[in-house]
């Protein structure tokens, strides 16, 4: 099977050879500002199928309030701003993002989630959050994001020198799937061009491993099935301490 699987994903590359030369000349950068109206209607699909999920996920963010004062909320990788609706009345949320693109869609879902306050967006990797001070925050939240990040123990360092002592990272990931699966099998073949048309999308992370290393304090992580697409069904859960 893994002959079968190495020769279909060969195949796969191959017809994606277009899309590595047009990444190649520095043009899929205009890909990134169709991207954001994508994902839009994508994650719209994507709360629906997951809103019970999410709500259980971020029912305990108040539990990382610092003494009474208003709980400061950093999103990595926010996209339209989905999540918003999920956090507590009168938190203050910090929105990064790698792409400009999304600040449209941000200032849209800000207006409709006034129960929150929006500190501001920056346009920045997970990598590299350096204009954000160590120790700053509460909490970091973190979904559907580090399937594209260029380096995930980077990121998640970057994560722990941002939260203050006793902070939290919030995550919702799809991961691989388990070995000799078809859904295993289809992942890694059609990880080519699933990666051009989710703007960097890895399907095939093991995402967890780099979370058990990060070296949090506390790490409650759960396997899951997602009610989704076959290929992104296996997702991880859970919440991090520092």
């Amino acid at each position: 099977m893994a002959l079968i699987m190495a020769f279909c994903t060969l195949i796969f590359n191959v017809l994606c050879l277009p899309l590595h030369l047009i990444k190649a000349l520095g043009m899929y950068e205009i890909y990134k500002r169709v991207f954001p109206i994508c994902l839009y209607r994508c994650s719209i699909i994507y709360n629906n199928k997951m809103h019970d999920k999410k709500k259980e996920l971020f029912r305990s963010l108040p539990e990382f309030n610092r003494h009474g004062k208003q709980l400061t909320i950093l999103e990595i990788g926010c996209g339209t701003g989905t999540n918003f609706q999920f956090y507590p009345p009168g938190c203050k949320v910090i929105c990064t993002d790698p792409n400009p693109h999304f600040k449209k869609y941000l200032k849209s879902s800000m207006e409709g989630n006034d129960h929150i306050t929006f500190d501001r967006f920056l346009v920045a990797s997970g990598e590299d959050m350096g204009a954000i001070e160590s120790e700053s925050v509460d909490v970091v939240v973190c979904t559907l994001v580090l399937c594209s990040v260029n380096n995930i123990p980077k990121t998640l360092q970057e994560t722990r020198r941002m939260l203050r002592p006793g902070g939290g990272l919030f995550f919702m990931e799809h991961v691989v799937g388990e070995p000799s699966t078809w859904t295993y099998f289809f992942q890694h073949v059609l990880q080519p061009p699933w990666y051009y048309f989710g703007d960097g999308c890895e399907i095939v992370r093991d995402t967890w491993k780099p979370l058990e290393a990060a070296g949090f304090s506390d790490l409650k992580l759960k396997h899951v099935e997602a009610p989704l697409l076959f290929l992104i069904k296996p997702h991880i859960i859970g919440y991090a301490v520092k």
